[in-house]
């Protein structure tokens, strides 16, 4: 199997396994929201490890092995993102399979298991429509960050709240929205895949200050994150500077 092949494999087996813990019982219910973390953590590991013994793996639900860090191949996981959403009873959350290698976010599967969605950085490049008159800038739901309403202001934007990181890049790869902006908090499993996937259809995806996104470092956390179709890509970038200022 090839590495997306293994990608999308996990993913729709972890989304699967999701699927039947939601339907067992009251997704609100805080044990279960954490069966779910631990579960599909569990899952997602004994497969890698089958699969490609020799990598490493960073998951959100797992102790780090610092180790990893001079390995040429990762993979960053996170078995559920969006617990919340999840817990919810949303369709908003998903399942991340990334694998970095030397830092590059090159093979990734995201996962929408209540829409039965999965994407994988080998699928053929959807068409996207027609840039619209006024971009559409998926957001975080429940922590917007003055940054992003201030870009959002500047490029005229509407804002989309959504769930998961994996759902608002998703919603730019299917051309249901233009824009993913975040900053204020982010760790490497939450959008390494979602990274991946993007720049395999062709999108935009950087740091807030346009920098590569590099994974597979000491420090997890990668805080901030654009992804976006690349025509907004340098207005983007532009109003964020100017939010510094």
């Amino acid at each position: 199997m090839t590495d997306a092949e293994v990608a999308r494999s996990v993913a729709l087996q972890t989304a699967a396994l999701l699927r039947d813990l939601c339907a067992t019982g009251n997704c609100a219910d805080a044990d279960l929201k954490r069966r779910g973390d631990a579960e599909a953590n569990a899952l997602i590991i004994d497969l890698l490890r089958a699969a490609r013994p020799d990598d490493f793996i960073l998951s959100e639900e797992a102790a780090d092995d610092s180790s990893r860090c001079s390995a040429s191949r990762v993979w960053v996981v996170d078995p559920l993102d969006g617990t919340r959403e999840f817990g919810e009873r949303r369709e908003d959350w998903a399942v991340h399979i990334g694998l970095a290698i030397d830092g590059v976010p090159v093979t990734g599967a995201v996962a929408l298991p209540a829409t039965h969605q999965v994407f994988v950085t080998d699928d053929a490049p959807p068409a996207l429509p027609p840039l619209p008159a006024r971009p559409r800038m998926v957001v975080s739901r429940t922590r917007a960050h003055e940054i992003v309403r201030h870009v959002a202001e500047v490029l005229g934007a509407e804002l989309v709240p959504m769930g998961s990181a994996g759902a608002k890049a998703m919603a730019v790869v299917e051309g249901r929205a233009e824009i993913y902006l975040h900053a204020g908090g982010q760790y490497e499993w939450d959008n390494c895949a979602p990274v991946a996937v993007a720049q395999a259809t062709g999108l935009h995806a950087s740091r807030i200050d346009g920098s590569p996104l590099v994974y597979n470092c000491l420090d997890p956390l990668l805080p901030d994150l654009l992804i976006c179709r690349p025509e907004y890509a340098a207005a983007v970038l532009a109003a964020v500077a100017e939010s510094a200022q």
